[in-house]
């Protein structure tokens, strides 16, 4: 990334790396005065369709996929497979609202793009509440402190993840057991270097290596766990509804990729096949959350793990399953911590002389990176306070404030009041999800049982 424009005073997205030199819109953008004639115009250097596909597969595949059979038996074996599609089809949608949005503000304001934050914002000062037009900028704001604490909580998840299953390995192959902590320090120079490449074009070689690397691992999974499939009689239909609040942050969780969405759009070549590229890139998602979810658990059963992989027998094929997978899921990290580094670097880069500048951004960088590491370190039931955190951010960010911000942009314009009280009961379903989540979350951390502590450790 240069300096010049981390360092540009009229920068306000978090979401490209590579702008044009000049940062101007196209010449025809003007031209276009109503939603109807609007059109997106991409960067020469940007991303191709199949780049942007393969970062949006990679942004919503991790670690959650494999505790989704966990969600299924938490939810029961037909209310599961049920909610997680429903909540799926809820999730593109509002990802389909978000950029819908963005781009009626694009067109409004005369910019080539606009962020998350932005749109927010933008949408604040079209509400006819006095008082959100007045303190629209607190909408970015918001918006920036959700996505920081959201992603940067993935990150200390894949930290936990990565050397939970690297001391598995090691443990198989040699009988020897260390400390957690030891192999998270250990992966600490290896992140903190993937973390310096800072062009999302580039990125894509490391996402592709990794959908490779996890889709290996997958194929493994799903031919040990088709075979032999007990009868399925004995499973709940519908579990205790106790469990369900675990079912939705689960979830949630998975549907990691709101974040990113408008960041791909915003430095593809062609933007206007994006919808497409949702559309397709979602429907593979789901299919393959719905698919390992229901499989893994009527394979396993009530004896199902945190992860699936814990599943899994004690043997070098099935070994090289879990290190397939974290390899993909440390290349996966680049990606997660992609967007929180956009929201507080270039701010922190305006601040310092320019001969700084460079080395000012990689020392934040691995900073951001030291911190995910020392949380990861510090708190041992990590996987318990990050579904507090997705309950509290994943939920604003996916369900709760989409729905909103359609309201708000489109409301002026009229709207039927079957669309309002849609946007509505979305946001109202996020809503119970943060509540409810949070308070389990809580009540884990207060009085764990003895299930929320293996689990914990296992994720």
């Amino acid at each position: 990334m240069s300096t010049r424009r981390l360092r540009s005073e009229d920068y306000n997205d978090y979401s490209s790396t590579e702008a044009s030199p000049d940062g101007s819109p196209p010449e025809g953008l003007s031209n276009f005065s109503s939603p109807s004639s609007y059109q997106r115009f991409g960067e020469a250097n940007g991303t191709t369709w199949f780049q942007t596909l393969i970062h949006l597969l990679k942004g919503n595949i991790g670690t959650g996929l494999l505790g989704l059979p966990l969600a299924i038996k938490n939810a029961g074996i037909v209310m599961g497979p049920l909610s997680l599609l429903g909540i799926g089809i809820i999730a593109v949608h509002c990802m389909q609202m978000l950029v819908k949005c963005a781009h009626h503000f694009c067109n409004k304001h005369q910019k080539r793009f606009v962020d998350y934050g932005d749109a927010v914002m933008h949408g604040l000062e079209a509400s006819p509440v006095a008082w959100l037009r007045a303190h629209s900028i607190w909408g970015r704001y918001l918006i920036g402190f959700f996505l920081i604490i959201t992603q940067l909580g993935f990150c200390c998840v894949y930290f936990v993840f990565l050397a939970d299953n690297l001391r598995q390995v090691i443990s198989a192959a040699n009988g020897t057991t260390n400390d957690c902590s030891l192999y998270i320090l250990s992966l600490l120079p290896f992140v903190i270097l993937l973390v310096f490449i800072q062009n999302l074009k580039f990125l894509s070689i490391f996402s592709m290596l990794a959908n490779l690397l996890m889709l290996s691992s997958l194929i493994m999974i799903y031919q040990y766990i088709v075979r032999g499939i007990p009868d399925p009689s004995h499973l709940p239909l519908v579990s205790q509804w106790k469990t369900y609040p675990l079912f939705f942050g689960t979830a949630i969780f998975a549907f990691e990729g709101i974040g990113v969405v408008l960041p791909l759009e915003n430095k593809m070549k062609t933007p206007h096949h994006f919808p497409i590229i949702l559309y397709v890139g979602m429907a593979i998602v789901s299919t393959l959350y719905l698919s390992l979810g229901t499989l893994g658990y009527l394979r396993f059963g009530e004896n199902i793990q945190a992860s699936i992989t814990l599943n899994l027998p004690n043997c070098w094929l099935y070994q090289s399953v879990k290190l397939l997978y974290s390899i993909g899921i440390f290349f996966t990290y680049a990606l997660q911590f992609y967007v929180p580094a956009e929201i507080i670097i270039p701010t922190a880069i305006a601040q310092v002389p320019e001969r700084w500048a460079l080395w000012c951004n990689l020392l934040l960088r691995a900073s951001l990176v030291c911190v995910t590491c020392l949380l990861a370190i510090l708190i041992p039931r990590l996987g318990i306070v990050i579904s507090l955190v997705g309950s509290i951010s994943s939920s604003a960010l996916a369900l709760i404030i989409p729905p909103l911000l359609h309201i708000a942009t489109y409301y002026s314009d009229g709207m039927h009041p079957l669309t309002i009280a849609k946007d509505i009961l979305i946001s109202f379903i996020g809503f119970a999800g943060f509540v409810v989540g949070t308070y389990e979350s809580l009540f884990e951390l207060i009085v764990p049982t003895p299930t929320a502590v293996n689990a914990t450790r296992a994720l």
